[in-house]
């Protein structure tokens, strides 16, 4: 019997210590988690930021890109104004020309076109 004891406290004994090995080892292997997390969200900060600027960068270089184009087409813009209302100009000249070299004749195409468009207006209401 006492070699009985002594073996279970023997086997008892060394489950302690394995139970104690486990421990420690199990404390190690969290710092070792720890440390590599740390690490990683390190480097995952640095790789962030990194990313953060390169945005930055291309925004402003489309910034850029778009304030190119704004200016362009409203210099287009306003070259296409420009030759809208010099083109209205000399319409309206012409216009006035023709009005002021044969007036009568005028003056009949404008009762002309006004009887017309009454007729098509009232035509409509009915």
């Amino acid at each position: 019997m006492a070699t009985t004891k002594a073996a279970r406290a023997a086997v008892k004994k060394d489950i302690d210590t394995l139970k104690d090995d486990l421990k420690a080892l199990g404390a190690e292997e969290k710092a070792n988690l720890r440390e590599k997390a740390s690490e990683t969200e390190t480097r995952l900060r640095a790789r962030a930021a990194e990313a953060e600027a390169r945005l930055r960068e291309q925004s402003e270089m489309l910034r850029e890109r778009a304030r190119g184009y704004y200016d362009t087409a409203r210099v287009r813009g306003r070259e296409y104004y420009d030759d809208a209302q010099e083109r209205l100009d000399e319409a309206q000249r012409y216009l006035t020309e023709r009005v002021q070299e044969r007036p009568m004749q005028s003056t009949a195409i404008a009762l002309g076109v006004g009887v017309v468009l009454g007729m098509l207006l009232a035509g409509r209401r009915r």
